[in-house]
């Protein structure tokens, strides 16, 4: 199959871009830059962007082999950096780094930026800046301050830009995306999901061949698609292990349970582990550590209902690639965020072996997949929910009475959005359990109780978010309903911060 290879150079937005690239409808993969990989129906290549200066002792390279290789070449950030400095250019260091959204202007036609303005907005971030182009490129646009931000030789069919065009802050990106794959790399628009489908139940039927799994259901999207995948490819040879550890939402465990059962009937089995997972939490207050014991002691409950199986060798998860690039596993360079308990949060030793049929999607994708097998709206269109549950929506110590209350404030906020209409309108909403305590007056007498924060955001894969702008009188009917509702709540307030800086999760 005809496709596009983009090399990681550790960027966090890395398989970010080879999503953008599949969602014109072209295939695209993710190869380390120090892999061995082969140029075998590549018509393009794409140098992702990273954390490292050129100039670095431990800088990444790229050989001599691809840049000599006739395939169309698109450089981004860091990759266009690497590109000039190999061919004869020069990277310098700026006074004035950019980052966010920067004004570029386009100074010379290119095929990149044809059929939209010449002026447009892009995502930056960089220190290190184009001084001069190699010998037989040209400058394409410059930034309002002045910088190179795109060069080319359109005779060798390479081009680098400084921005982003894989996020949405970036006017354009899409447009500058399928300009490069289908105008420069002659590729069609033809790949669809539905090869994923077919691909992926393939590949799960080899792996396991005749032994038997069981996969960590959350009842959240990932997990629910992750199991219907595995369940089409190996049958009654999947056994679904729900875990109440304690940490999940009002109702829950009775709502998986129903849905499950009934729907799709998997052979669901409900493990009652909270007092267990309670006693391993019992304070602590660091989020990488709840992550941790969270992580291995799912892994522990999963191994020990394997061993009840006979020839059951396997696990399969839920993970999505907004996780592994959070935990750091997508890369040799890119940095962790924060270890998501199906990934960074993993012990090391563990007596199954791991599937993750799902781990080179995003959210978005995950639900088109989930629509492709049939799954119910419901399902598909649950707001995220993560797998170390209510633990990271409580910052500070996780008892017994804080998760009583954050379960009712977050029910009551989401049942508010239901209502109103507003539910499916954002991507993700909760609440957070702050350890702040403020005064507050309750009929004529002083109380003194926590605050909760509400958060709502949109996204459409998760890497990036924006805080969603819910009408005031929506979150003064949440905000007066908790108050009134939930005596240990004394001040509510509302999550303005977008993704970055912030993450969507608190903790």
């Amino acid at each position: 199959m005809d496709k596009i290879l983009v090399i990681d150079y550790g960027s966090q937005y890395t398989q970010l871009l080879a999503k953008r690239i599949r969602d014109l409808g072209v295939y695209s993969e993710v190869v380390q830059y120090d892999d061995e990989f082969s140029l075998e129906n590549v018509k393009g290549i794409i140098l992702s962007g990273g954390p490292d200066s050129v100039y670095s002792e431990e800088a990444p390279d790229i050989s001599d082999v691809i840049l000599n290789s006739k395939i169309p070449i698109l450089g981004i950030c860091y990759g266009m950096q690497l590109i000039a400095k190999k061919l004869g250019g020069e990277v310098g260091k700026t006074e004035n780094a950019e980052y966010g959204k920067t004004k570029i202007n386009v100074v010379e036609r290119s095929l990149l930026f044809q059929n939209f303005e010449k002026e447009f907005i892009a995502w930056m971030s960089h220190k290190d800046v184009v001084t001069k182009v190699p010998k037989g490129f040209i400058v394409t646009s410059l930034t309002v301050n002045n910088i190179i931000s795109s060069f080319e030789d359109k005779i060798r069919k390479i081009y680098a830009i400084q921005f982003h065009p894989e996020v949405r802050h970036t006017e354009f990106g899409i447009d500058i995306l399928k300009n490069f794959a289908v105008d420069i790399c002659d590729l069609k628009t033809s790949w669809t999901l539905i090869n994923f489908v077919e691909k992926k139940i393939k590949e799960i039927k080899e792996k396991i061949r005749d032994k038997k799994a069981i996969i960590a259901l959350s009842g959240g999207v990932d997990s629910s698609v992750a199991a219907v995948l595995t369940h089409k490819a190996i049958g009654d040879n999947l056994k679904a292990i729900f875990v109440n550890h304690g940490l999940l939402r009002l109702n829950e465990v009775k709502e998986v349970e129903s849905t499950f059962r009934d729907y799709i009937g998997l052979n669901l089995t409900t493990i009652n582990a909270e007092d267990r997972f309670l006693e391993k939490l019992e304070g602590v207050t660091d989020p990488e550590t709840k992550r941790k014991i969270i992580g291995e002691n799912f892994i522990r409950v999963f191994e020990e209902e394997a061993r009840k199986e006979k020839d059951c060798e396997f696990l399969i998860q839920g993970t999505i690639y907004s996780d592994v690039i959070e935990s750091a596993k997508s890369g040799k360079k890119t940095f962790k965020i924060k270890s998501h308990h199906n990934v960074g949060g993993l012990p090391e030793h563990i007596e199954l072996n791991i599937v993750e049929p799902l781990k080179d999607l995003f959210k978005d994708e995950v639900r088109s997949v989930g629509e492709i097998l049939g799954l119910p709206r419901e399902i598909l269109y649950r707001h995220p929910f993560p797998g170390p549950g209510l633990a990271i929506r409580i910052i500070g110590e996780i008892t017994k009475d804080k998760l009583k209350i954050l379960k009712k404030v977050d029910n009551i906020f989401i049942q508010t959005l239901k209502e109103t209409g507003w539910y499916e309108k954002v991507w993700q909403a909760f609440a957070v359990l702050t350890p702040v305590k403020t005064v507050g007056v309750v009929g004529d007498q002083r109380s003194y109780g926590y605050t909760v924060s509400l958060r709502a955001v949109d996204s459409v894969e998760g890497m990036t978010a924006d805080w969603s702008k819910i009408p005031f009188e929506v979150l003064d009917l949440a905000s007066s309903r908790i108050t009134n509702q939930v005596e240990e709540i004394t001040r509510v307030v509302y999550d303005i911060t977008s993704k970055p800086p912030a993450t969507i999760e608190w903790e």
